[in-house]
């Protein structure tokens, strides 16, 4: 899937961080995207934005509800012909709280999020993608989904299971000619989690290292699948 002027690439969580980063390289190599996020303010600033690089459109969308998830996926459709790429981005972390502070609530968002909110966003792009005879589902998982940290035992067991769900995946629809990989990156400057992009975090990568792995997937021949990417900071700060 080289070429990608004739293709449409969903981004979950597309208008900051992470997801914008591979939104805006994806429309500078000319796919059509269609991004989403919570905030109607920030996907129409995301849109406008995006639509100096190329093709873009998008919605409000939490993807914690399977109705919102398939409207979304229905509006793309709509809005471009049908459903090539899609990038599941759109996460949450509360960290800094053992089991015993982390509210049940925040457990329940964490795992709807970051794993249902893939589940549902797959299961209703699948039929789309096979009528254009095969995709692309590339799902933004973690290093923290292999590696378990104190403090962080909801993230943890979101995306060590959203990396399972993928490898099932993966094995499932590649006969379909949809191809399936899960990116795991270490630590990103941005915003996310509560933390503050900073020059003092210069070291952690940046949302366009995640955004180049991406646009390096979809340029693989069809006959090469890699399912899995690890992406870490080169030079960390010394412990």
């Amino acid at each position: 899937m080289s070429d990608l002027n004739s293709k449409v690439a969903v981004v979950t969580g597309g208008t900051k961080g992470i997801g914008y980063g591979i939104a805006e390289a994806l429309a500078k190599n000319g796919a059509a995207v269609f991004i989403c996020g919570r905030n109607e303010r920030d996907v129409a600033d995301a849109i406008e934005k995006l639509s100096t690089s190329g093709k873009a459109n998008g919605t409000v969308c939490d993807v914690r509800s399977e109705s919102d998830v398939q409207a979304m996926l229905s509006g793309c459709a709509q809005a471009f012909g049908g459903v090539d790429i899609l990038i599941n981005n759109a996460g949450i972390g509360y960290f800094g709280k053992t089991v015993e502070e982390l509210s049940a609530e925040e457990f329940r968002q964490t795992l709807e999020t970051n794993l249902f909110g893939v589940f549902y966003a797959c299961h209703h792009a699948i039929p789309l993608m096979k009528k254009r005879g095969g995709g692309y589902i590339i799902n933004i998982s973690s290093l923290a989904g292999q590696n378990a940290h104190p403090k962080m035992a909801a993230y943890n067991a979101s995306k060590f299971a959203l990396n399972g769900f993928s490898e099932a995946l993966m094995q499932e629809v590649r006969h379909e000619g949809i191809k399936v990989s899960y990116i795991c990156p270490g630590s990103v400057n941005t915003d996310f989690g509560g933390d503050t992009a900073s020059p003092e975090k210069a070291w952690q990568l940046q949302p366009a290292d995640i955004a180049e792995a991406i646009i390096d997937l979809l340029s693989f021949d069809r006959r090469a699948l890699p399912s899995k990417i690890e992406i870490r900071p080169s030079a960390p700060p010394r412990s």
